[in-house]
């Protein structure tokens, strides 16, 4: 090369560097290294000011060479250079520390005035660009990426015309820089919107060479090849954007160092290792910012050994705190932050993926990805500047780091952590079941997204010695307590459980939920040890206009998982959603009884009842419990329902008499009262039906659990004909099993009736009080039945209202 081209073709920025490898050296994962000159080499010149054109140079006595982001680096040797024999000099020298690919350029390229290449070349700063120091072109405050664009969508115009571009340049096999850095740029209107098409038309247009990289085929080094093919390695990507940004008038600097991408292992040292990655940086506004359109372009998977395409806009101008995340500069200053990472703190750093930064997540603990068990458990917490849904997988150890997949199915798979959400903060306990190192990674997504979650960060935890403690069953719905979407299927976050384990005393638990509107709920509880047939048995939920009542038995030791679904009550079309999931425990077996048989999915009173019409409820709560075996539950049917009543219980305890005839009820004005005389202790089904007109359906309105402590059985009722209607009601006696050979006294109020007779040996007729009530006393020898019979003023037959049995004797 001869001295007037190396004048020209060196007219930019030159940094002075000590000790690097050696020429021909290769990086860590053979992606060339950019090789500098010894700053040794140039010795100190009297200071001029530099400008190349084609036409040549002109020296400006009295100024001084700006010596690019590191001249002020620690235990650099600042240099002036004046003269041509110090160009003749770099031209030898850096002919031989070019890579192939930039010595096969046309002189005529060569030539062009350019604003940055290669680290080892010398470059004048822009005009009316104070002097470069080490953490930028500029004095002041540093701009961010949101100070230059607001988002992607503002480069809609020049991506489009980038990409429809490359396309037709592709398919007429045009693969020369120069006429594809221009023809790409034609709608760009400044230095940031040439960028970013050339930025597009890298991430579009070029895949990472994933055989190239395993050795399995040619690395290709030209721009022209890499065009051509499609196709190159990270050096590839960085060469190809310089020279285009050259040909554009840009400034851009490769920039060599480590990376946390492939074959990368959490922790590994990186000291005397040789870099393994290649990316650029680019002056904007007298400002360096940073990109990798490598990484921009999509992931490498190694399970299948291919490339996977997905455009990745975090990685164009990346502010630096972000990108020195996973990207670390074998010079100190293209980290431009004001405060430089040491190496082993970017070993030992989380890798966070661009997902994690896109949601604004913010990690609170830990700082670095290696954790060591404490007691069995370890925690980590992220908090997010939004809703967010989380899920994560625990597995034991194996190299995975941008080996597998980047996209998670909807459940966890682990049953050895304790996800928790409170307050826009995700915390996980990670329990290891056994000794051993284990890979966590965790995954997220908006909150009411539908696509699948992105992996957004990784840690290795330690375990020497895991916890002894019973199993956790699996939680397919991703975190313990509230969902991130609860809120907005109706769920008040204020009035709800905690996300902490709920310990159950004595083998049950009532769990109650706010909400802001009507809602239907189902419940799933699960245990290891538990058949999901009773499993339904030790569930019963009440439904209220403004609150979810779940009341959950366990009576078996250990964890339990308890899983609400919701949809809004009136949109039956809809289908549920997991609102929330809590983690129960219970320490000792308790012998508890198990709910009832046949429970509907509302208990209780609540919406469904208020809505029919039922109100003022003598008991507002599912669970009812008696000491004597008896109860009256009362309320007002304000819409004349035609009401049934139903009382059940497990099968197989079947009592003496029919269980119907332990239920009676009574319907004064619109007053109903349903009176149960239980045959036992035990836990009994009470359930309400109703029906808006003789002959359509009884449609369900609630159930209650009755609870009957009491071991001596009650007394059956007597049974009910069609002709004990409205208004008719029963004072004495209160019991369907009469003595035998004894005198009861009868006392009854039948509206309408002109006669009441009590029917058995013999007809007594009853007496009407000064009240309106019937009565008189009846003889019970000698017949097995008392029938009670009345008629109206309308009709002359008796018709039977109630019968009585009388109590045999064992002979």
């Amino acid at each position: 090369m001869s001295a007037d081209v190396a004048i020209q073709k060196f007219s930019f920025p030159f940094t002075c560097i000590a000790g690097h490898a050696p020429p021909g050296e290769q990086t860590q994962r053979a992606c060339p290294q950019v090789k500098k000159l010894e700053a040794s080499t140039v010795g100190v010149l009297e200071p001029i000011a530099i400008v190349g054109t084609l036409a040549g140079l002109k020296a400006t006595p009295g100024a001084r060479l700006q010596l690019g982001p590191f001249a002020s680096a620690p235990g650099v040797r600042s240099t002036v250079l004046s003269g041509r024999g110090v160009f003749e000099r770099l031209a030898a020298e850096s002919e031989d520390t070019r890579p192939a690919a930039k010595r096969q350029l046309s002189s005529e390229s060569a030539a062009r005035t350019v604003a940055v290449v290669k680290k080892s070349a010398v470059r004048m700063e822009p005009e009316g660009v104070a002097k470069t120091g080490l953490r930028g072109a500029v004095h002041g405050k540093r701009r961010r990426r949101k100070d230059l664009f607001s988002g992607s969508e503002a480069f809609s115009r020049v991506d489009a015309h980038a990409i429809r571009a490359g396309a037709e340049l592709k398919q007429k096999c045009v693969y020369e820089v120069k006429t594809i850095a221009q023809n790409i740029t034609q709608e760009a209107r400044t230095e940031l919107e040439r960028l970013r098409a050339i930025w597009v038309w890298l991430c579009h247009n070029i895949e990472y060479d994933v055989s190239g990289y395993l050795g399995q085929s040619k690395r290709l080094s030209s721009p022209e090849e890499v065009i051509a093919a499609g196709k190159g390695v990270c050096s590839g990507y960085a060469s190809l954007c310089l020279e285009m940004c050259r040909e554009v008038g840009l400034q851009c600097q490769e920039v060599p160092g480590h990376s946390k991408g492939i074959g990368h292992r959490p922790g590994q040292s990186l000291r005397d290792v040789r870099s393994d990655h290649m990316w650029n940086a680019v002056l904007l506004g007298g400002q360096w910012f940073l990109m990798d359109a490598c990484w921009g372009a999509g992931r490498v998977d190694m399970e299948h050994k291919s490339f996977v395409k997905k455009f990745d806009d975090f990685y164009f101008l990346t502010d630096p705190e972000d990108f020195v995340e996973s990207h670390f500069p074998d010079e100190e200053g293209w980290q431009l932050l004001e405060q430089p990472i040491s190496r082993e703190e970017f070993e030992m750093r989380v890798f966070k993926t661009s997902t994690f930064f896109s949601l604004g997540l913010k990690l609170i603990q830990p700082q670095h990805f290696y954790m060591l068990t404490d007691d069995g458990e370890v925690n980590l917490s992220i908090s997010s500047s939004r809703s967010v849904t989380y899920t994560y997988d625990i597995t034991p150890r194996h190299d995975f780091l941008h080996g597998g997949a980047a996209e998670q199915k909807e459940t966890s798979g682990s049953s050895w952590g304790l996800m928790t959400m409170s307050h826009r903060t995700m915390r996980l306990q990670i329990l290891p079941p056994t000794q051993g190192t284990y890979d966590v990674r965790v995954y997220a997504r908006p909150e009411l997204a539908s696509t699948p979650l992105s992996w957004v960060c990784s840690f290795t935890v330690e375990c020497p010695a895991p916890r002894a403690m019973e199993e956790i069953p699996e939680n397919p719905f991703l975190s313990w307590g509230l969902q991130a979407g609860s809120e907005a299927l109706g769920v008040a976050p204020g009035g709800s459980p905690g996300t902490q384990v709920m310990e159950v005393e004595e083998g049950e638990l009532e769990l109650t939920m706010k909400t802001s509107r009507s809602l239907m709920a189902l419940c799933e509880l699960v245990h290891p040890g538990l058949e999901p047939a009773l499993a339904k048995r030790c569930l019963a939920t009440q439904i209220c206009p403004d609150g979810l009542t779940v009341h959950a038995l366990c009576p078996s030791r250990g964890f339990y998982r308890l899983s609400v679904f919701v949809r809004d009550y009136d949109k039956p079309e809809v289908r549920f959603q997991n609102a929330a999931n809590f983690l129960l425990h219970c320490k000792v077996a308790t012998r508890v009884e198990l709910f009832p048989p046949g429970l509907g999915s509302a208990c209780g009173p609540g919406t469904r009842t208020l809505q029919a019409g039922l109100s003022k409820f003598s008991h507002t709560e599912a669970l009812v419990s008696t000491q004597q075996g008896k109860c009256n539950v009362t309320f007002h049917n304000q819409q004349d329902l035609e009401l049934h009543a139903v009382l059940g219980r497990e099968e197989g305890q079947a009592p003496a008499v029919r269980l119907e005839r332990h239920l009676f009820c009574t319907f004064t004005d619109s007053k109903v009262t349903v009176s149960t005389s239980l045959p036992g202790p035990g836990v009994y089904r009470l359930g309400l039906y109703a029906r808006t007109a003789p002959g359509a359906d009884f449609n369900f309105m609630c159930d209650f659990v009755l609870r009957s402590s009491c071991e001596q059985p009650g007394p059956p009722f007597p049974s009910t004909y069609t002709a004990w209607g409205k208004g008719c009601v029963l004072f004495e006696p209160r019991v369907g099993l009469l003595e035998p050979a004894a005198w009861v006294r009868f006392r009854v109020r039948v509206p309408g009736a002109k006669k009441v007779s009590a029917v058995g040996e013999g007809k007594v007729e009853l007496k009407m009080n000064k009240s309106r009530v019937w009565e008189g006393d009846v003889f019970t020898g000698g017949v097995r039945q008392v029938q009670l019979a009345a008629s109206s003023e309308d009709a002359g037959d008796m018709a039977v209202m109630l019968a009585f049995d009388i109590r045999q004797s064992e002979e």
